[in-house]
């Protein structure tokens, strides 16, 4: 039996409603403490581990949680003392276990925790789909997106809040690794993760400037980790041509850049109606861009291809072309016309293309037999934290079928 302090947990007050869900993952392995963390944050949950009873009390202490989850890779006399100092702290949030259908112990456990109070939720047998996942823990999920913006971005900056995410760019041919897309999170201590759409500052904005160099600094970090992991990998980051204008900004850049023989290049890409608004200012950018290593890739075209057309000199190194021509194209003789347009242009400037917003095989399909170079999207991962990334997408090379 547990001892532990009898008083009940107060629940924290964060002194606003609460909109994000917290959970913490019991179990004595790390890695599987890790996978079920990473499960839970795709449906927004703020997660926490610990690694034995002992660390229950601490944990209730630390936050309050919705969901303790009690995974039995360490088999049911763990589990079992897990549950009764859970109950020893009159936890009112609920129970999730998470082993093996045919174990007896789990079945024991769980009928322990119905014994002394808490609300256990049924079991969930491994492994398990992310539909019988968030069939459980359905109730717990929010209900309401975090408001606009959660927090201002020069707090965010100063509390570490954000960090950078990557998907993967995929080359069409061979279905392996070709590159990485970052993109800008903020995992806030109430919100959880939160998307740009809520935080990013407009162009004009005195932070945009401190938030892109954070974005260039951090993506460099990572892309040494990538190395480290054994992948020299090609990033790309996002950027507006505003920031591209800052002299000073740009030099910070070019000496953030990795001074080692396996770095190709950074690419940065930018929105393709940003573009045309000066299209000569981007061009100029762009071909300056190129002496320091730094690629100008177009990003999100469409329509807006033609205005191309008549270029003598295109200093882009990559095409990528939005989602919405993309997502469907299988069956939508359309969108394939578009595609095919874009692809004829670029390949007349001997120009890369990438297909953005590919999620089915139909699609990948399709952009394969388009004649697209790299192909981007859900089919081949969400974005993902660079531990992660690492984890999933680097070893092996070639990305699921």
């Amino acid at each position: 039996m547990i001892h532990a302090n009898t008083d009940p947990i107060r629940p924290f007050t964060f002194g606003q409603r609460k909109l994000v869900p917290s959970a913490c993952i019991a179990d004595a392995r790390h890695h599987i403490r890790t996978f079920f963390s990473e499960a839970l944050e795709e449906f927004g949950f703020i997660t926490g581990e610990c690694d034995s009873a002992g660390q229950v009390h601490a944990r209730l202490r630390d936050r309050a949680l919705d969901l303790f989850v009690i995974g039995f890779s360490a088999g049911g006399p763990g589990a079992a003392e897990v549950i009764q100092a859970l109950a020893a702290a009159s936890f009112s949030g609920k129970v999730l276990l998470i082993g093996n259908y045919c174990a007896p112990a789990l079945m024991a456990v769980h009928e322990l925790g119905n014994e002394l109070g808490l609300s256990m939720l049924p079991a969930l047998g491994f492994p398990y789909s992310n539909r019988e996942l968030r069939e459980r823990i359905v109730s717990l999920l929010p209900k309401a997106r975090p408001p606009s913006p959660p927090v201002d971005v020069e707090e965010a900056l100063r509390q570490d809040w954000l960090e950078m995410w990557y998907q993967a760019k995929v080359d069409v041919r061979t279905r392996k690794l070709a590159g990485a897309e970052a993109l800008i999170r903020m995992r806030h201590p109430t919100w959880g993760i939160v998307p740009p759409a809520y935080f990013i500052p407009a162009d004009g904005d005195p932070h945009f400037a401190a938030l892109s160099e954070f974005v260039i600094a951090r993506a460099i970090q990572d892309w040494h980790y990538f190395v480290a992991e054994g992948v020299p990998l090609e990033l790309a980051i996002n950027l507006p041509v505003p920031i591209l204008q800052d002299t000073e900004l740009v030099k910070r850049m070019r000496l953030m850049l990795p001074d080692h023989p396996a770095f190709h290049r950074l690419i940065v890409e930018i929105n393709g109606t940003e573009v045309l608004r000066d299209l000569p200012l981007a061009q100029e950018i762009a071909k300056q861009l190129r002496f320091y290593n730094i690629g100008l890739s177009i990003d999100d075209l469409g329509a807006e291809w033609s205005s191309f057309e008549g270029l003598r000199h295109f200093p882009f190194i990559e095409l990528k072309v939005d989602q919405k021509f993309i997502t469907g194209c299988a069956d939508d003789p359309l969108k394939q016309a578009v595609c095919r347009t874009i692809i004829d242009l670029a390949r007349r400037f001997d120009t890369p293309t990438v297909a953005e917003g590919v999620e089915t095989e139909a699609d990948f399909a399709a952009v394969r037999d388009l004649g697209f170079d790299l192909a981007q999207g859900f089919l081949f991962g969400k974005a993902m934290e660079p531990k992660k990334f690492a984890r999933t997408m680097l070893r092996p090379l070639t990305v699921p079928h």
